[in-house]
């Protein structure tokens, strides 16, 4: 089975980009895009994670990322679907911007690592994009379908690798797709942290993990790991998606 990736932006933060270079770049503002990944193909409708339930939309936002902002209902209305729709929903945590309109989606079955959900009934102060309001209803619905496994297939050309790099239960989808093997990454990144700059591998450093990791030495070497195993690595945040209507 092959699939095509959509990345759809439904909602955006404005920070310091330190937030998502480590040890790199302080004090300088930067615009990232929150995703909501339409994966078609097979008889299943599938997303990746669910994005923010009132992004803001405004120009100057929509700039800075390069491309439209669209609420939940916009963004899957222009692949002709619904949130009743969806089947299947994967996260690749469970910080709010990523699980924002899970509770729209009534039929969907809905894959978490169990670390995440301990994280977000017990979360640690200094951790606070954990809101388990956003989460009750489908749990109480019975739709959380919990991982244990470090990697699972979902089905037949999507699997999912546990990756606890920006959070304890992070989890890098794998997609089968035309030209090869795409990763969307569980853990908050942009292009940058993958590929950087000539000075930086000068310190002979190959990527740079996120500003925010329960372990820099850890994740710098899950990245490595992740980046091994697919032909191409979407970053979870990189700005240049936002204008891309399809990958793979």
């Amino acid at each position: 089975m092959q699939y095509k990736i959509h990345p759809i932006v439904m909602g955006t933060k404005v920070f310091d980009k330190g937030m998502m270079t480590y040890q790199h770049d302080y004090g300088k503002s930067y615009t990232i895009p929150i995703y909501c990944w339409y994966v078609e193909g097979g008889d299943k409708k599938i997303l990746v994670d669910t994005g923010e339930m009132q992004p803001i939309k405004s120009e100057d936002r929509e700039k800075a990322i390069g491309g439209p902002i669209y609420t939940f209902e916009e963004g899957l209305a222009k692949y002709g679907l619904t949130p009743d729709d969806i089947d299947i929903i994967i996260h690749t945590h469970l910080h709010n911007d990523h699980c924002e309109n899970d509770y729209k989606c009534s039929n969907a079955e809905i894959y978490v690592h169990e670390r995440e959900l301990e994280h977000i009934h017990n979360p640690h102060p200094l951790d606070f994009r954990y809101l388990e309001d956003y989460i009750e209803d489908v749990e109480e619905n019975g739709q959380l379908r919990v991982i244990t496994e470090n990697e699972k297939e979902i089905v037949p050309g999507i699997r999912v690798m546990h990756t606890p790099v920006h959070t304890a239960g992070g989890l890098t989808i794998f997609i089968d797709t035309a030209e090869g093997t795409v990763a969307i990454t569980g853990f908050c990144i942009i292009d940058e942290n993958l590929n950087p700059s000539a000075e930086i591998r000068a310190q002979e450093m190959e990527v740079i993990p996120p500003g925010t990791c329960i372990n820099p030495t850890e994740s710098y070497d899950i990245m490595l790991k992740v980046k091994s195993m697919a032909s191409r690595v979407l970053a979870l945040h990189e700005p240049r998606y936002a204008g891309v209507e399809t990958i793979g």
